[in-house]
């Protein structure tokens, strides 16, 4: 196991009804601003609970935050902020909502020409405004970390970043909410989570045995309560745990002390920002095809993935690979999810002109062991058309 700092102040209220305590999380003097999407908590109940929870406590509000944040959306928030002295961000909504309020509280304070910089050019979050969550759509674990991806659609860029600065104060985690949504983001959200301990996970071994089997664990819950969810999400328990275990997947537990490989992801923000697929759905195509090409360098923990969490006893090593290659694709498209880029009508230039955009930005040499260059996403994208 490698040398690590874990730390993760981000209290959880988790539950039934813990939306009526947000209040006593919030400053009683704070000028709040209510960051959410489209809507959908105007319908769900969730609004109106979180007003009523806020009591006297004043507060603004800013909506249309996108399925995919944007900085040009993000940046209209700054404009509310300073004209009513906002000093505490509420965001109620899933990741995308979560992630735009993380760069409006750390572009609210930065310094430079360009808040973008903070993502282009890895500029340092020197403070960042205050940030409670209320979450309706389990998936990214953006509710208990420090990361957020952001996208410009004038360089038509999605990009990350991530500081403690930006970890929320708090979150309420109610599974209730779970009930509300469409089968597709459900599908999404447990295939994003998964994923999240796949990158992980799949990687080396490190003998961080608490580690992997905190993983097997969320991925074994997700496989478990996934169809469960889908089947009837108003069922109480499968929604709760799937809804930790998909905070479980991306709190920073799992990745102390232990490689982690974001290829996956890399790859598919640009997917999403080329053709606008689901961020679940892009991880859903590469992943396999990351299996696949790399399976050499990831050979032992691709196999202990399939022994533990497929129940694969397949002793030929190769046979055994792809066997849990297949039964990972399996898993996604029982989640209502299409793996393959053709079923999304994306072109196969785009592997060229994805490629290229990478090697723009030196986003090659990646993965545990900087192996991922240009001929390997290549590779990958081609093995997924």
């Amino acid at each position: 196991m490698n040398n690590f700092i874990f730390y993760n102040p981000t209290k959880i209220l988790f539950g039934k009804g813990q939306i009526s305590s947000i209040a006593e999380e919030i400053p009683e003097d704070a000028k709040v601003l209510l960051i959410y999407g489209g809507g959908s908590i105007k319908t769900n109940g969730v609004y109106d609970q979180v007003v009523e929870a806020l009591g006297n406590i004043e507060f603004y509000e800013f909506s249309g935050i996108e399925p995919n944040p944007t900085y040009e959306k993000c940046m209209k928030a700054l404009e509310v902020i300073e004209e009513n002295n906002i000093d505490f961000l509420l965001a109620v909504g899933g990741g995308s909502v979560v992630d735009g309020a993380k760069f409006i509280a750390a572009a609210y304070y930065y310094q430079g020409i360009d808040p973008w910089d903070i993502l282009a050019h890895n500029e340092d979050v020197i403070d960042a405004l205050p940030l409670g969550v209320v979450l309706t759509l389990p998936a990214t674990g953006s509710e208990m970390n420090g990361n957020a991806v952001i996208t410009r659609q004038e360089f038509k860029e999605k990009l990350s970043f991530g500081s403690p600065l930006v970890l929320p104060q708090f979150s309420v985690l109610d599974p209730t909410v779970v009930a509300t949504l469409p089968p597709r983001q459900i599908g999404n959200g447990i295939v994003d989570a998964f994923v999240h301990v796949i990158e992980q996970y799949l990687t080396y071994p490190v003998d961080a045995k608490v580690q992997d089997r905190i993983a097997e664990g969320v991925m074994l819950t997700l496989v478990e309560e996934g169809p469960r969810v889908l089947a009837n999400p108003a069922n109480y328990d499968a929604a709760a745990n799937f809804m930790w275990a998909a905070t479980m997947a991306l709190n920073g537990i799992i990745s102390r002390g232990v490689p982690e490989d974001w290829t996956t992801h890399n790859i598919g923000h640009e997917i999403t920002a080329l053709h606008g697929v689901d961020h679940a759905r892009t991880l859903a195509i590469v992943l396999p095809g990351v299996m696949n090409v790399m399976r050499e360098s990831k050979k032992q923990k691709i196999i202990q993935l399939g022994q533990r969490v497929w129940g694969i006893s397949e002793t030929d090593e190769n046979k055994a690979i792809d066997i849990t290659i297949a039964k990972t694709v399996e898993f996604f498209e029982l989640m209502g999810l299409q793996t393959r880029l053709h079923e999304y009508k994306i072109p196969v230039l785009t592997i060229d002109e994805i490629v290229e955009r990478m090697e723009e930005r030196g986003s090659v040499n990646i993965g545990e062991n900087k192996l991922v260059g240009s001929d390997e996403i290549r590779k990958i994208l081609k093995d997924r058309f």
